[in-house]
């Protein structure tokens, strides 16, 4: 079996996340993704409109996901890469190179973004 991991806040849901987790999801059999908590969020700056409950249960419906887990703050990658057996890391193009030093437990894979969506123009369009 095959499993694969990617993270994100994944707030205000949008056909570019679905692309991404459809993508992630064929590169193996399980697919788990790291959904970062209303806390980590404010330790990046980063406003989230759809609380974590929310942002959870909406990504537990998505036929692409097998589980989410809480993403807490930036170094538990390699303790979730072992605790879960991961064979893939996947991550967006706009992360190239940043989550490299996780290639000595798993593969690293940089998906192309898609292009003309982002929850950032969302946010800037409904102002």
């Amino acid at each position: 079996m095959t499993r694969v991991i990617t993270y994100g806040t994944f707030d205000l849901l949008h056909w570019g996340h679905i692309r991404l987790l459809e993508r992630a999801a064929a590169l193996g059999d399980e697919l788990i993704v790291g959904l970062s908590t209303d806390e980590f969020n404010a330790v990046k700056h980063k406003e989230a409109y759809n609380s974590y409950a929310h942002r959870k249960y909406i990504l537990e419906a998505i036929r692409y996901v097998n589980k989410v887990i809480p993403e807490n703050d930036w170094k538990q990658k390699i303790p979730d890469v072992n605790k879960y057996n991961i064979d893939i890391f996947v991550m967006g193009s706009d992360w190239k190179g940043q989550f490299d030093f996780l290639k000595d437990y798993c593969q690293v894979i940089y998906l192309p973004r898609t292009e003309g969506i982002s929850t950032t123009q969302i946010k800037r369009d409904l102002k």
